[in-house]
């Protein structure tokens, strides 16, 4: 009988024992899960809200409608003498040319199309000027290519009308080193019928070199 309750006492001790280590071990685990949780960063939910099709049409109708910017740029149309005069580091003496060009507006007005003929350096010379206004970025690209290389130079820059000048920025290649080298281009408008060009070439250090000057006087 002894034996028996002996038996009975211990079968139900560890009974207890298991049942309170079971319970143990779940609630460390329940807490566990609970730190896993509040420790793990919370994603950030971005819902991309994509435009309606009325919106993406307005875009693209917007962009492609001629602007304030293309009504500057038409004001250039005709036919324009040009005086070009040129410097070089290594030369201090300026060399002197003339050109004749035409500015005309193609594709529905969207573009300014220059067309440049002359004499440089005792060579026929022509040249080809390509402007447009960018609505989306609200400035000025500018293409250039001419006889005399074979590369393009592409600079984009903004109208001030304080100052009534437009400043563009860009790069082109030395034919020399075969690198790209910064330039930068300052058209200043004196009236309707009078312009002035400067091109600047632009050292690593930021200095700038006047290389080029361009007076043009439109034909009336």
């Amino acid at each position: 009988m002894t034996n028996q309750l002996n038996y009975t006492i211990m079968k139900n001790l560890s009974l207890s024992l298991l049942i309170i280590g079971l319970t143990f071990v779940s609630c460390k685990k329940e807490e566990a899960t609970k730190n896993e949780i509040e420790t793990t960063p919370k994603e950030e939910v971005t819902a991309e809200t994509k435009p309606d099709s009325a919106t993406v049409a307005k875009a693209w109708a917007d962009y492609a409608t001629p602007s304030k910017g293309h009504e500057m740029l038409a004001k250039d149309s005709g036919t324009w003498d040009a005086e070009l005069t040129f410097w070089s580091p290594d030369n201090s003496q300026e060399m002197k040319s003339t050109a004749s060009v035409t500015y005309k507006m193609i594709m529905g007005g969207r573009y300014q199309e220059g067309t440049y003929s002359g004499n440089m350096f005792g060579m026929p010379f022509e040249g080809k000027g390509m402007v447009a206004y960018d609505n989306a970025t609200e400035e000025f690209v500018s293409t250039w290519i001419d006889n005399m290389g074979t590369g393009m130079m592409v600079t984009r820059g903004k109208y001030d009308e304080a100052t009534k000048t437009s400043t563009f920025h860009g790069e082109m290649v030395d034919p020399v080193t075969k690198k790209a080298k910064k330039v930068k281009e300052v058209i200043t408008y004196i009236d309707d019928n009078n312009q002035k060009m400067e091109m600047f070439e632009v050292s690593e250090d930021g200095k700038e070199f006047k290389s080029m000057q361009v007076v043009s006087k439109r034909k009336m």
